[in-house]
C-alpha cells in the first residue's frame, strides 16, 4: 500500500470527492474556499470553479455540468459558463441550517443532508432532491451535523453519520420511492480519536469512513465490525472515494485547522491518493434520468 499526495491546490476544508469513470476524472470541493476542482490524473491538469456561497457537496448530472449543495439549496453549475442557478431548496434552511454533504442514489435521485452552523443543535435534516423536483423532500430530521451518505452494493441499507453524535447509522432504504425506515446505530467512532466523517462503499459491501481529527481512515464490515484501519499523514480527512481506471485507488481529501484557528501542518488540506489496497469501489450514479 501507498499514501500519495496529489498535485492540486490545497483546500481550506477539503470534501466531497466523486470520480467520473466516463472523464477518468477526480472532483472535490472545498467548502469555505467555495470551489469545485477538477483534476484528470492522466494529464496532471486541474480545472477549478468559484461558486458563490459555502459548499457541501456536488454531484454530476447525466446531462452534463453538476448539481452543487450551497448553504441555501442545490444549484445547478454549468462547467462551461460557470454560473450557478437554484434547483431547489428548503424554508428549513436558514441563518442557523445549511447544506451539508450529500450523493445520488442509483436511481438518479440526490441525498442530502442539513447541518446546525453551529455545529452542537440537531437541527439538520436529510432531503431527497427527485430529478424534476423544484423542492427538497425531508426524508429523516435531528442530525447536528450530517455527513457520510452512501449505499449497500444491493441499495437495501443507506449510512449516514451524524458527526456530533460520533455515530454512523443504517437504514433500510426503498430505492424506488428514496424512503428511509428503521434508523439503528451501525458503529460508533469514539474509540478511534474522531468523528465519522465522508465515506464510500466498495464492490465488497464495506463502508470506509474518513475519521476527521482521528487520523486514519477505517473499513467497517456489513455488520459494523472494523476490518482496517488506515493511518493517514494528516489528522484531519475529510472523505473518500474510489476511483482510477480500474476503481481501485482510493482518493481522500483533507482539512486544514487554520479554519478553527489552529496551526496547521505543511499536508493539511491535500488531497491523497491510496494504492495497492487491492480493493475496487463502485462507479458513482448521475443526477437525474
Amino acid at each position: 500500500m501507498k499514501i500519495r499526495r496529489l498535485d492540486v491546490p490545497q483546500c481550506s476544508v477539503g470534501e466531497g470527492p466523486v470520480w467520473d469513470a466516463e472523464e477518468q476524472a477526480l472532483y472535490f470541493i472545498d467548502i469555505l474556499g467555495r470551489k469545485v476542482f477538477r483534476h484528470h490524473p492522466g494529464s496532471g491538469q486541474t480545472h477549478e470553479w468559484s461558486v458563490p456561497d459555502i459548499i457541501g457537496s456536488m454531484a454530476l448530472r447525466a446531462g452534463g455540468g453538476a448539481i452543487v449543495a450551497l448553504a441555501n439549496g442545490v444549484h445547478s453549475l454549468d462547467f462551461g459558463t460557470g454560473e450557478c442557478a437554484m434547483l431547489a431548496s428548503s424554508e428549513d434552511l436558514n441563518s442557523m441550517v445549511q447544506l451539508a454533504d450529500g450523493k445520488v442514489d442509483r436511481s438518479g435521485r440526490f441525498i442530502v443532508g442539513s447541518s446546525d452552523r453551529s455545529m452542537k443543535d440537531a437541527r439538520g435534516k436529510l432531503y431527497a432532491l427527485d430529478p424534476g423536483a423544484q423542492t427538497l423532500r425531508e426524508i429523516d430530521r435531528g442530525i447536528a451535523l450530517s455527513n457520510g451518505p452512501c449505499w449497500s452494493v444491493d441499495d437495501a441499507t443507506f449510512y449516514h453519520a451524524d458527526s456530533i453524535a460520533k455515530t454512523i447509522f443504517a437504514y433500510d432504504y426503498d430505492n424506488g420511492a428514496g424512503r428511509l425506515a428503521n434508523r439503528r446505530a451501525f458503529a460508533s467512532t469514539k474509540a478511534l480519536g474522531g468523528i465519522p466523517d465522508g465515506a464510500t462503499v466498495d464492490a465488497e459491501d464495506h463502508v470506509w469512513t474518513a475519521i476527521c481529527e482521528g487520523g486514519k481512515l477505517v473499513r467497517f464490515g456489513p455488520d459494523g465490525g472494523i476490518e482496517r484501519v488506515i493511518e493517514m499523514p494528516v489528522k484531519l480527512p475529510g472523505s473518500v472515494m474510489f476511483g482510477g481506471p480500474r476503481l481501485d485507488q482510493l482518493f481522500v481529501t483533507s482539512l486544514s485547522p487554520a479554519f478553527m484557528g489552529r496551526p496547521a501542518d505543511p499536508l493539511d488540506g491535500s488531497t491523497f491518493v491510496i494504492e495497492g489496497l487491492g480493493i475496487k469501489g463502485l462507479p458513482e450514479p448521475r443526477f437525474g434520468a
